[in-house]
């Protein structure tokens, strides 16, 4: 039932969503200062869950270093202002766990509620599927609760609660959930909502 690795969505996209009209394409080398100048207008909290400060431009060269060796892929989503989000798959190096990759969106404050999130999560998954992903983990802080009702939306459900696991920048400690979804349940539930990819 999975779609076979090499069926990779196609970019660039345009679409528009909620009135607005946005341009999704690959992340590419040349884009590590405009995604930190994006990573700054965020608010705090939604860098918790980070796996890099894309704040700084150390952590934007490692992020920038793992698509150079394919380890991650990026889909940055523009509208007439610039940046407005990001979708990512991590891939993993783990031998056992190849089938499994990490999902990661963000979506700047003036592209929300207008099912941006929702967009960019599917295109993301859908990205997965053409690596030939068997299973997508999504990690969240347990206070992003329209996050994990998106993820709920799509198929994921809840797997792991790791107490005291993220500490933000004023060394407040922050529970982190992970969610996970696999190939066939995303695909019935992209099926149930009429989305045709």
């Amino acid at each position: 039932m999975a779609q076979k690795p090499g069926n990779a969505p196609q970019y660039p996209q345009d679409v528009t969503l909620g009135g607005k009209q946005y341009h999704i394409r690959k992340m590419t080398e040349n884009d590590g200062e405009v995604v930190r100048q994006f990573a700054l207008k965020l608010p705090p909290h939604d860098l918790l869950f980070m796996r890099r400060d894309i704040t700084k431009s150390e952590g934007v060269g490692r992020w920038l270093d793992a698509l150079k060796r394919g380890a991650m892929h990026t889909l940055l989503c523009e509208d007439n202002e610039g940046i407005v989000g990001y979708s990512s798959i991590h891939l993993t190096e783990l031998d056992w766990s190849a089938h499994v990759a990490d999902l990661r969106v963000q979506i700047g404050q003036r592209a929300r509620g207008g099912g941006l999130g929702r967009y960019m999560t599917r295109e993301a998954f859908n990205l997965a599927l053409s690596l030939g992903i068997r299973k997508v983990v999504a990690r969240m802080t347990t206070d992003q609760t329209s996050a994990r009702a998106l993820f709920q939306e799509l198929g994921f459900t809840p797997e792991a609660l790791l107490k005291d696991e993220v500490r933000d920048r004023n060394g407040e400690f922050h529970d982190l959930l992970i969610m996970a979804c696999d190939v066939d349940t995303f695909l019935a539930q992209r099926e149930a909502f009429g989305v045709a990819r």
